[in-house]
C-alpha cells in the first residue's frame, strides 16, 4: 500500500511539473516589447532653459500644483544632483531588469487578459522607499534611487531590515507586488488570518508571475531566513493555534507577523532573536499554495476568495 501511494505521489508530482513546463512554453511565446525610458537620466539633464521642454514631454510627472520654481529649485539643488549622479553610476544601463520586466509582463498577460503593456518609466524619488514601485494601467514608475543595493551610503539611518532588499535583483519582485494589490479583492481585513491569508495570495501571485525568482527573493528573505522559517513551520503554528490569534481581531497582531520587521515578536526570547520578520505572511502563503494544490479553482478565482474559505479547504499542514 505504502510504495502505491509513493508512487501515486510520484506520478502527480510529475505530472504537475509537466503541466507548469507546458504553461510556461505558452508564455514564452507572448509577444511583449518592452521599452524602459530613463526619467531620471533626462531630469538630471534638465536645465532652466529646456525645463519647459521636459514638462512638454512627460506632463504627468510634474504636479500642477507647484510652480517652475520648485522644478528648477530641485534641479539646482545640490543634492539632487548627488542622488541623480549615484544613480546613473549604479545604472548605466538596464538590460538584465529589462528582460525580468519583459517575462513578468509576458506572465500578466497570460493569466490575465486584460494587461496591456504600460510604459516603464525610471526616476529618483529621494529614497521613498515605501514606493518603490506604482503600477497604474499605462504607466509603471520605478525609483531607482531605492536600488543601489543596502551598503550605500544614502541609507543610513535607515533600518537594516528595511535597506537589507535594496537591491538590484528586488525591482521585479516589487513590481509583482504592486500588481498584485491591483488584482486581488478581499473584504476588510479584521483578524489576524484575514491579513495572513491576504499577503499569502500576494506571495502567491509572485509564484506565478516571476517563477523565474526563488522563494527568499519573494519573500524579501535571505536564504538563511527562509531555511528557518521552513524549519520552524510546525512550532510557529502550533503558536498560533494554542495562543487563538487566527482568530483575533487585537490591532497589535499585524506589526508582530505581519508587517516589515527585523524580527517576528513571539515575546520569547530564544526564538524572537533568530526569527525573521513577516514570519505569518510566510505561513499565509503555505495556507495559499495547499489550497491551491488540493483544490480545482484558477488562480484568478482563488484571488478573490475570502479567507475563511481559502482557510477551510487548504488541508494545510506545516512542515515538521
Amino acid at each position: 500500500m505504502k510504495k502505491f501511494l509513493l508512487f501515486l505521489f510520484l506520478g502527480f508530482a510529475v505530472f504537475s511539473c509537466k503541466k507548469e513546463d507546458e504553461v510556461e512554453k505558452k508564455i514564452a511565446k507572448i509577444q511583449i516589447d518592452v521599452q524602459i525610458e530613463r526619467f531620471d537620466k533626462i531630469f538630471s539633464e534638465t536645465t532652466v532653459e529646456t525645463l519647459s521642454e521636459t514638462k512638454r514631454e512627460y506632463p504627468f510627472m510634474f504636479a500642477k500644483k507647484y510652480p517652475d520654481s520648485f522644478w528648477i529649485a530641485k534641479i539646482q539643488d545640490t543634492l539632487q544632483q548627488e542622488l541623480s549622479k549615484e544613480t546613473i553610476k549604479s545604472f548605466p544601463r538596464l538590460d538584465e531588469e529589462k528582460e525580468d520586466i519583459r517575462k513578468l509582463f509576458q506572465h500578466l498577460k497570460y493569466y490575465f487578459n486584460e494587461f496591456r503593456t504600460p510604459r516603464v518609466i525610471t526616476v529618483t524619488s529621494s529614497v521613498d522607499y515605501r514606493n518603490k514601485s506604482i503600477v497604474t494601467d499605462s504607466i509603471v514608475l520605478i525609483s531607482l534611487d531605492t536600488y543601489l543595493g543596502e551598503g550605500h551610503h544614502f541609507y543610513e539611518g535607515i533600518h537594516k531590515y528595511i535597506r537589507d532588499n535594496f537591491e538590484r535583483e528586488q525591482i521585479v519582485v516589487d513590481m509583482a507586488a504592486a500588481y498584485a494589490e491591483k488584482f486581488i479583492f478581499q473584504s476588510e481585513r479584521k483578524t489576524l488570518l484575514d491579513e495572513m491569508i491576504y499577503h499569502g495570495k500576494i506571495l502567491y501571485f509572485k509564484d506565478k508571475v516571476i517563477p523565474f525568482k526563488n522563494d527568499a527573493a519573494k519573500m524579501g528573505y535571505t536564504q538563511g531566513q527562509l531555511d528557518w522559517a521552513m524549519a520552524n513551520e510546525e512550532p510557529i503554528w502550533r503558536y498560533f493555534i494554542e495562543r487563538e490569534l487566527l482568530y483575533s481581531t487585537d490591532a497589535k497582531l499585524p506589526s508582530r507577523f505581519i508587517n516589515p520587521a527585523p524580527f517576528s515578536k513571539f515575546y520569547l526570547e530564544e526564538i524572537d532573536k533568530e526569527s525573521p520578520g513577516r514570519i505569518g505572511a510566510y505561513l499565509g502563503w503555505q495556507i495559499v499554495r495547499s489550497y491551491m494544490e488540493n483544490n480545482e479553482t484558477t488562480f484568478k478565482n482563488m484571488l478573490i476568495m475570502e479567507p475563511e474559505e481559502i482557510f477551510n479547504n487548504a488541508k494545510f499542514k506545516p512542515r515538521k
